[in-house]
């Protein structure tokens, strides 16, 4: 979630969170933070568990970081069994002239 974050931006956050909240309250709000981020994890998990329940013991496989659209895209562009797509034919040579079919023009 936070991999695009550096110590920088950390440190630059932290700062504004001081000056905003002021010393005596940016612990809690800290604290808080925390507590609201496990308790968002703790309810992703817990939906996970019950929606594997649900589907029952034929889907007890499911991955569902599989689902996720990055992924359905990555698999489909760079997981592809077949060279050059679908038809299987090979690039051109350079130079070389495209095949041409009189009954499709």
């Amino acid at each position: 979630m936070f991999d695009h974050v550096g110590w920088s931006e950390l440190i630059v956050l932290a700062i504004v969170g001081l000056l905003v909240l002021g010393p005596d309250r940016l612990p809690k709000a800290a604290a808080d933070a925390a507590r609201m981020l496990r308790q968002l994890r703790g309810m992703a998990r817990n939906a996970t568990a019950d929606l594997k329940a649900e589907l029952g013991p034929e889907m007890a496989d499911l991955d569902l970081a599989s689902l996720h659209p990055r992924r359905i895209v990555q698999s489909a562009l760079w997981d592809d069994e077949e060279p050059y797509g679908a038809a299987g034919v090979a690039p051109l040579a350079p130079g070389e002239p495209p095949p041409y079919d009189a009954d499709a023009t």
